[in-house]
């Protein structure tokens, strides 16, 4: 641990050294909710976000905060490793399977135009969930196109080579439908804290849901069906990638690892059971397989968590913006950061201004960040890009 703020109804308990002035006022925010249990903890990638700063992890008692998990439910990380000698592994048939895995899915805001799986990939949907499913029933067919397909933002696909080999990793999640989920049940909390005459100040973003009432156990069924689809479309996509792979090279897959990091669960921590939730955070419970992805231009982690219970068993899940996206695409050079991509044989998707919100620059140095969470977590293989497919 970095440091710990005391200024509060809670302290906030820091694993970042560079926290913007934004991402600190926020924290302050959660920890003076009434119902925040022991402490705010912030990991090393922390940045701003809405309402609750991502990178963030908070326990609370009674409640559920929809803003406290994000827009985008479930999304995660997926990764596996091959049999593919580093060395074996030429340029060209790189080249080649990044072309093909760029014709067979879809990314940013593009779509299949057949459904993927009808039951939209979530194996208990309906079951023992007891709906109603206001959101995922009324987006059903449009959601069922979205299954194995990549989005925008920060989501990728990479192929890398670490520990003698050639792995492929996946960064994506519940795309449309967990956003429509999250944006529907924060204007339910919104509504029912002003109909309660809630002391919480709406400028904060932090309306709430208690956990007796039907609205909040409708968002958590809701939202466990969005964990499900992320699940399930980082799985499809996977499916597909593996294919193109044994289409143009002999090869064999290991077990694939995957992790979300934009959830609210139930957990015990000191000898109580709480709603954790992580915004931008994964879980680090002790001996637990996590991945933790750089930018375009740096490593990625594969990391087995040492349960530190003052993270609430948690760790970061990434190296976490410096810059906003407009504010990169304005103060980064596009010549100077294709030229460290370059230098370093890497074949990146940064080609026009617009893509320099995903510029490595945009982000923290993830060595820095790894540095810090040393007693989160231990480096089990260190990744390094080959390969980078963006939306």
């Amino acid at each position: 641990m970095i440091k710990v703020i005391k200024e509060g109804r809670l302290p906030i308990k820091m694993w970042v050294t560079d926290i913007e002035d934004g991402a600190l006022a926020q924290a302050k925010n959660l920890a003076n909710l009434p119902f925040t249990y022991k402490h705010i903890a912030l990991m090393p990638d922390c940045h701003q976000g809405y309402g609750m700063p991502i990178g963030g992890v908070m326990a609370t008692e009674g409640v559920v905060i929809p803003n406290a998990v994000g827009m985008d439910i479930g999304c995660g990380m997926r990764v596996i490793q091959t049999n593919i000698k580093e060395g074996d592994f030429k340029t060209d048939t790189l080249k080649e399977i990044m072309g093909e895995i760029r014709k067979q899915i879809p990314v940013g805001f593009e779509h299949h135009k057949e459904v993927q799986r009808e039951d939209l990939g979530i194996k208990n949907y309906g079951k023992p969930f007891t709906g109603p499913f206001e959101i995922i029933d009324s987006q059903k067919v449009s959601a069922s196109k979205q299954l194995g397909t990549l989005g925008g933002g920060n989501h990728f696909i990479e192929i890398q080579k670490g520990n003698g080999f050639i792995w492929i990793m996946i960064h994506s999640g519940s795309r449309n439908l967990g956003y429509k989920v999250a944006k529907h049940y924060n204007k339910v909390a919104v509504d029912l804290n002003k109909k309660w005459y809630s002391s919480i100040p709406y400028n904060q973003e932090l309306a709430f849901l208690p956990l007796n009432t039907d609205e909040a156990k409708h968002y958590l069924e809701e939202m466990g069906c969005c964990l499900e689809f992320a699940k399930s479309n980082r799985e499809l996509m996977m499916e597909k990638i593996k294919k193109i792979f044994l289409s143009k090279i002999k090869c064999e897959f290991q077990e694939e690892i995957d992790v979300h990091h934009n959830y609210a669960v139930m957990e015990n921590h000191f000898g109580k059971n709480v709603m954790i939730h992580r915004k931008g955070a994964t879980s680090a419970k002790k001996g637990q397989i996590g991945i933790i992805p750089g930018s375009q231009g740096t490593s990625s982690y594969i990391v087995k968590g040492l349960g530190n219970v003052e993270s609430f068993n948690s760790c970061s899940h990434g190296a976490g913006r410096t810059m906003g996206r407009k504010d990169a695409c304005r103060r980064l050079d596009l010549k100077e950061e294709q030229e460290k991509l370059n230098k370093q044989g890497i074949v990146h998707s940064v080609r026009n201004v617009s893509d320099l919100e995903e510029a490595p620059s945009a982000y923290k140095d993830i060595g820095i960040v790894m540095k810090n969470q040393e007693d989160l977590v231990e480096i089990v293989v260190e990744l390094k890009p080959l390969g980078v497919i963006k939306g």
